[in-house]
């Protein structure tokens, strides 16, 4: 939004304090700009604490963060950080607190809830799980929850499990709105296909549900890159995932194309998939290649 749009938004806000109509405004507000969009000048570089961070508590990650230049973090659950749903409201407030005190950004948290599931009762369970992970970012500074969709079970017809977890993710994101939070829908699973991901989108009406690339081989199957990413590219949250930017095993100089022609300004979040001897090396390493490819995009 621009500053003048800003201003409308916290007015019309205001006006709508303590009134049913809040949600609207949040979400209209919302839809008036693209899910990546960010008030920064280009993309920024972070860390999922997958593996390169899963077995350092939140002190160590926010100084390991702070010197390899990663200045933004999704803490993915059940890691030694502790940040999970069951902390209490002071642990939540000491969470806060700490990313304040540092210049490494929460960019939310990282949940394995998922919507594919035949079984109403653990469909259920998973949406609520899911909209406790978004209180939880909300509570502690962040500003969104990842989840997945996940799977395509067997004996159910493809388009009833895209359209259960489009619904599921419409649920979710009128309870994210009330809490100024986003959904993030990682590519992942069986649903990683980029095609099935563009058809639960086109379920989705919610715009505070975009969706988290996770730069997956299957990315490239199909008519290949640029066409998946354009069956997307408008519906991109504010994060995306990336592994070994330079092991070319990805051609990520051309996503880094695609990502600055759609003017995306989220955060690329290293996703590690092994442990190096040297994380923060590793992790610095990551930083000057993201660097480059930003530069040359």
């Amino acid at each position: 939004m621009n500053s003048m749009d800003r201003r409308y938004f916290l007015n019309t806000v205001a006006s709508l304090a303590g009134t049913g109509l809040l949600h609207n405004a949040i979400s209209s507000a919302l839809a008036a700009a693209p899910a990546g969009a960010d008030s920064s000048a280009q993309m920024k570089f972070g860390l999922v604490t997958y593996m390169w961070g899963a077995d350092w508590d939140l002190p160590t990650l926010l100084a390991n963060c702070e010197k390899a230049g990663a200045m933004g973090v999704e803490l993915r659950t059940e890691h030694k950080h502790g940040v999970d749903p069951e902390i209490s409201a002071d642990k939540r407030r000491e969470v806060k607190q700490r990313f304040a005190d540092s210049p490494v950004k929460l960019v939310g948290v990282g949940s394995n809830q998922a919507f594919h599931y035949p079984d109403p009762a653990q469909l259920r369970a998973s949406i609520e799980r899911a909209k406790a992970f978004i209180k939880l970012s909300h509570d502690v500074g962040g500003s969104g929850a990842k989840v997945k969709p996940n799977d395509l079970p067997k004996n159910v017809p493809q388009q009833k499990t895209i359209e259960q977890i489009g619904k599921s993710l419409n649920e979710l994101g009128v309870y994210a709105a009330d809490l100024g939070q986003q959904v993030r829908l990682e590519v992942h699973g069986q649903c990683a296909p980029l095609p099935i991901i563009a058809a639960i989108m086109q379920v989705v009406d919610q715009p505070n549900v975009g969706v988290c690339w996770n730069g997956n081989q299957q990315d490239l199957e199909g008519e290949g890159l640029e066409h998946n990413f354009h069956l997307v590219e408008k519906r991109l949250g504010a994060t995306l995932h990336a592994h070994d930017l330079d092991g070319g095993k990805y051609p990520y100089p051309q996503l880094f194309k695609l990502l600055k022609a759609a003017h995306y300004h989220g955060w690329v979040l290293v996703e590690g998939s092994d442990k190096p001897a040297d994380r923060i090396a590793a992790l610095i390493h990551q930083r000057k290649v993201f660097e480059k490819l930003v530069q040359s995009a």
